[in-house]
């Protein structure tokens, strides 16, 4: 137990955590600001504010996926940094050993899983060549947002403006 003095009153740290933490958990699990700060016993404006706090950005949930991308740290970094909910990036090393290291079977399963995924997503950036950025919007329709990033086969790593990534999310979340 951690406390805090403010005054003549002690604070339990943990309570108040714990608190916000249970908070979080019921309005993620889709129970209304109301229905929230009944449960806990508070006022549904402090519910706000305390949302407000955290918030990172507005909107629908985004995802991310590219390959073969060379600075894929950089391009990870702006993403967290703008709060995209969901995030897959390879280079062509891990592109590359992702299907070897595989059967043809567990290669299909994982590529069907990440697909099926991502149909939870309201927008899917997609980072890659021609080809497999036309396969991702024929599967997924108009909710990806292509990056293309050269013509299909591509055989080496690629390079991309992290800020142009940026600007795509700060659009899309404007949006």
């Amino acid at each position: 137990m951690e406390f805090v003095r403010i005054g003549e009153k002690l604070i339990d740290k943990g309570r108040l955590l714990n608190t916000v933490e249970r908070i979080l958990d019921l309005r993620s699990r889709g129970l209304s600001q109301q229905e929230t700060a009944d449960r806990i016993g508070i006022d549904r404006a402090f519910v706000s504010r305390l949302e407000s706090l955290g918030e990172i950005r507005k909107g629908g949930r985004v995802a991310l996926v590219g390959f073969p991308v060379g600075n894929k740290n950089d391009i990870y970094k702006v993403a967290r940094e703008e709060g995209v909910d969901f995030v897959f990036l390879m280079d062509d090393e891990e592109r590359w050993r992702f299907v070897r290291e595989r059967s043809g079977l567990e290669v299909l399963n994982e590529i069907m899983a990440i697909i099926s995924k991502l149909k939870i997503y309201d927008v899917v950036i997609f980072i890659g060549s021609d080809m497999r950025c036309n396969l991702v919007e024929s599967i997924l329709g108009n909710r990806v947002i292509s990056v293309v990033i050269g013509a299909s086969p591509i055989r080496q790593d690629a390079e991309i403006d992290p800020e142009t990534i940026r600007k795509i999310i700060r659009e899309i979340v404007a949006n």
